[in-house]
């Protein structure tokens, strides 16, 4: 682990990693020896209702330092890269030094990158995307937008969801937009971005013991709370296990099946993480693991 005595005081500090690899510990000991406010930089983490299941710091954890975008956006609301940016750029440029913490890759490089101004999808592009096979967006990325296509992580279905409907609904490639990128609010030249780098094996026994703890925690009875309202989930139906505990409640799995499917779907999950920073991120200063 990093030697936080090297750490300035006062220039800002993100912090990327897999899921579970303590992130949430490493900003919480760097904002008690140093100050500064933790803020968010994880997709699913945004949303009320799954705290437990989304790993979001605990009341406990959220009295010991200014928090901010956490459990901030309602369960049946979509929020995008653009609403995070637009709410991070705010919070730089007032209160203590900010501790930018997650493992939304896509948030820090447009924090750090800039981020193209696309439109907002529209509901029934959505929905048509929505029943769409991953493959079918994928060929007709390669057709119209091969730049992008090549560029993506084909694993993804959520990137490939993306630039599938940026070309539907703007009838320009993503590509085309992206050359057109602003500035970035944040570059990361002006920061002090931790990288943390997880051994594979080393993680996946994690995921495992934190997902059991999760269970322990009250994960069942968050799913149990949000059950009858399900059905007008939006990004929050995208929290790992969600999907699988609200299943086990209503019968269509056990209890079991769902604690299973959920350690595979978060073991994948920072298979992507980490491909992703693997790609995206080579200048960060990497703080391997355990």
């Amino acid at each position: 682990m990093i030697n936080i005595n090297s750490l300035s005081a006062e220039k800002p500090i993100l912090i990327a990693g897999p899921t579970a690899s303590g992130k949430t510990a490493l900003a919480l000991e760097i904002a008690a020896r140093q100050g500064g406010r933790i803020i968010n930089a994880d997709a699913l983490q945004v949303y009320d209702g799954w705290r437990v299941l989304t790993a979001r710091p605990t009341p406990e954890e959220e009295a010991a330092a200014p928090h901010a975008l956490f459990g901030h956006v309602p369960f049946d609301a979509e929020y995008s890269t653009g609403h995070w940016l637009r709410e991070a750029a705010a919070l730089l440029s007032q209160g203590p030094r900010p501790i930018i913490v997650g493992g939304t890759g896509l948030y820090f490089t447009a924090l750090t990158e800039g981020l193209a101004d696309i439109p907002a999808t529209p509901p029934e592009i959505r929905a048509e995307a929505d029943a769409m096979a991953a493959e079918a967006m994928l060929a007709e990325l390669d057709r119209e937008d091969p730049e992008i296509a090549n560029r993506i992580d084909r694993q993804n279905p959520m990137r490939i969801q993306r630039a599938w409907e940026v070309l539907r609904a703007t009838g320009r490639p993503l590509s085309a937009w992206q050359a057109e990128t602003p500035a970035p609010v944040l570059p990361l030249s002006q920061t002090q971005p931790l990288l943390l780098d997880a051994d594979r094996d080393w993680l996946a026994a994690r995921i495992e013991r934190r997902f059991d703890l999760m269970l322990a925690g009250g994960a069942l009875e968050e799913a149990r709370a949000l059950e009858p309202v399900w059905h007008r989930a939006a990004g929050a139906k995208k929290a790992i296990g969600g999907p699988e505990l609200i299943a086990a409640l209503r019968g269509e799995m056990t209890l079991q099946q769902a604690r299973e499917a959920a350690i595979i779907g978060s073991r994948q999950y920072a298979k992507r993480q980490r491909t992703w920073f693997r790609a995206r991120m080579g200048n960060w200063q990497a703080i391997p693991l355990p």
